[in-house]
């Protein structure tokens, strides 16, 4: 694999850790289209809160393990037993509240699939099916939030979902694709750009369906 130099990746990438670094050279920013694992970002992202994500990242495989592979059909059954094994889990973040609320939005993700076929048509209904294209140069210029995560987090929430404010709905769309925040200079915004055109922040592609929810 190409080695790039540091001013060819996004600046939020620290150099020093290389399972961070394969985590932006492979993943971030993607588009994800498997249920499985937009749920298993959704569950990491929730952890995430007051958090970073590196700590979270980490910390991948255990949350994999200890929640069925993050199959949302398993992890819905779980009960008392489960979670009170969850909170003795030194692999994962042991706290209670964001451990009860994965097993609540797993049923809840159940419910979207149920409704919409899959969580990926309802999820990619908010940038109307296509990733958006920001114009980001510098760490300053990333957004915490969008229009479409407002409204991403108010319609989860109205649907029982939990630890889905709007950074969180953000950070969401930025790890599946559904934004590509790569910075022009990053290498891999060109990559995925060439796999996967992208709406124009400003254009009128940027999505309306989030409206009609």
């Amino acid at each position: 694999m190409k080695r790039y130099q540091k001013n060819e990746r996004c600046p939020w990438v620290d150099l020093s850790k290389p399972d961070y670094v394969e985590y932006h050279d492979l993943e971030w920013g993607v588009p994800v289209h498997d249920d499985k694992v937009l749920f298993e970002f959704l569950t990491l992202e929730a952890a995430q809160a007051g958090l970073s994500w590196y700590t979270v990242l980490r910390k991948r495989e255990a949350y994999r393990q200890a929640f069925g592979g993050f199959d949302p059909a398993k992890v819905a059954r779980f009960g008392k037993r489960q979670i009170e094994a969850l909170i003795k889990n030194a692999g994962i973040i042991r706290n209670r509240a964001k451990i009860v609320a994965a097993v609540n939005n797993a049923a809840r993700f159940l419910d979207v699939q149920e409704e919409f076929g899959s969580f990926d048509s309802y999820i990619w209904r908010f940038v109307d099916g296509k990733p958006i294209l920001h114009d980001l140069r510098k760490l300053k210029d990333y957004p915490a939030t969008s229009a479409e995560s407002d409204a991403m987090s108010k319609d989860l929430k109205q649907r029982g979902f939990k630890f889905v404010g709007s950074t969180i709905c953000y950070a969401h769309m930025q790890a599946t694709g559904m934004v590509n925040d790569h910075v022009t200079d990053c290498f891999r915004r060109r990559q995925i750009l060439e796999r996967f055109p992208a709406s124009d922040s400003h254009g009128t592609a940027q999505s309306r369906a989030w409206q009609k929810l």
